[in-house]
């Protein structure tokens, strides 16, 4: 994962985009890519969302790596580790659904 950070921290500042890639951009930017993704199960059955034809899964693909481009380069620039960061998210996460209470429903948490 460090490589991977380095790379792409190399990569923006070999062509100067440094400049703009404050915590709000990315952010912004991190958004626009997921709802790119989005857009490629718009108006699709649940089925049909889970058998994608080649070409459909390899954009899905192009845009999933995008989105975790800019995601990274966030948590770079924030000084946060994304490993620990959802480990952390994981532990907040089993105390807030507890399987006694979440096993096979949706509901928020606060709901249960």
């Amino acid at each position: 994962m460090k490589e991977l950070v380095k790379r792409i921290r190399q990569f923006a500042k070999e062509r100067d985009w440094v400049q703009f890639h404050s915590p709000k951009n990315l952010s912004m930017a991190l958004s626009i890519e997921t709802a790119e993704i989005m857009e490629h199960f718009q108006w699709k059955t649940t089925e049909e969302s889970r058998k994608l034809d080649e070409e459909t899964f390899n954009e899905v693909k192009d845009e999933i790596g995008d989105t975790f481009v800019y995601l990274l380069r966030l948590c770079d620039e924030l000084d946060i580790d994304p490993l620990q960061a959802a480990n952390d998210k994981m532990l907040k996460n089993a105390e807030k659904y507890p399987v006694a209470k979440a096993k096979g429903n949706s509901k928020k948490y606060t709901k249960l």
